[in-house]
């Protein structure tokens, strides 16, 4: 008996791991790629002379990602003036454990204090709309983050209450798409763009979402926040949010 046909046997379901998206030539699109980010943000000795102000320190992480060919972003923290982070992404997670972690043993960064509580991982998703599913789940992200017209980012985690998953499909459908209208919204008018990420059971506090919001000034981004309190996703089905990172580009390696 074939692997196949002694798990239909033993009545277990298929697993299917694919990512899909709309229809495309008649064909529904399906892919098994997609791409991981991770945010990680650190704080700069106190009194560290000027080669390690947090700006130098951040101007020479730039640098050593452009010669090194990882692709990032790199930030100042608006909320705390020794703090930097660094947005790193591949379709391969285990590119942060062989080019990522490396940095923080070295010279650089090995005295930064990692904010833990800061961290985030996440993947891309589809929801089974997108008419371009490869541009929204492996390009988009990156094009959003890297664009030079978008310096302020926002990045947070949240987490759904369990009854939402108790919900009708249907039910389910009408609550995302008030809340997916809103944003669209924000994003034709040039006020905020998002990168949307899953991390069920990559996150440290359970979250289930990580949220990325961009966009040319700040209070849009404060704006689109205040607005979606008012949808029936947030008001009724979120049970945590934050914390909230702050950053303002300083500069971004194409990995290229």
């Amino acid at each position: 008996m074939s692997e196949a046909n002694a798990t239909e046997a033993k009545g277990l379901p298929t697993i299917d791991v694919n990512e899909y998206g709309g229809k495309k030539e008649g064909v529904k699109q399906a892919t098994n790629r997609r791409l991981f980010m991770q945010l990680l943000v650190f704080r700069t000795p106190a009194g560290a002379g000027p080669q390690g102000a947090p700006d130098a320190v951040g101007a020479e992480l730039l640098k050593t990602l452009r010669e090194r060919k990882i692709p990032g972003v790199v930030y100042a923290d608006a909320m705390d003036p020794r703090s930097l982070a660094l947005l790193s992404w591949s379709e391969d997670p285990a590119r942060f454990v062989r080019d990522v972690r490396p940095l923080f043993a070295e010279p650089l960064l090995s005295s930064v204090e990692l904010r833990e509580d800061f961290g985030m991982l996440g993947r891309t998703y589809a929801t089974g709309h997108e008419p371009e599913l490869e541009w929204t789940l492996l390009r988009r992200p990156i094009e959003n983050v890297t664009n030079e017209a978008y310096p302020w980012h926002v990045w947070y985690p949240l987490r759904r209450k369990g009854s939402f998953s108790k919900l009708e499909p249907i039910d389910q459908s009408h609550i995302l798409r008030e809340h997916a209208a809103l944003g669209i919204a924000y994003g034709q008018q040039e006020l905020a763009h998002d990168v949307r990420l899953a991390c069920h059971g990559i996150d440290a506090g359970d979250n289930e979402f990580v949220i990325g919001l961009v966009g040319r000034e700040l209070h849009p981004l404060s704006h689109l926040v205040q607005a979606m309190r008012k949808t029936r996703q947030t008001s009724e089905f979120i049970e945590k949010m934050g914390p909230f990172f702050v950053g303002y580009v300083l500069g971004t390696s194409s990995g290229e």
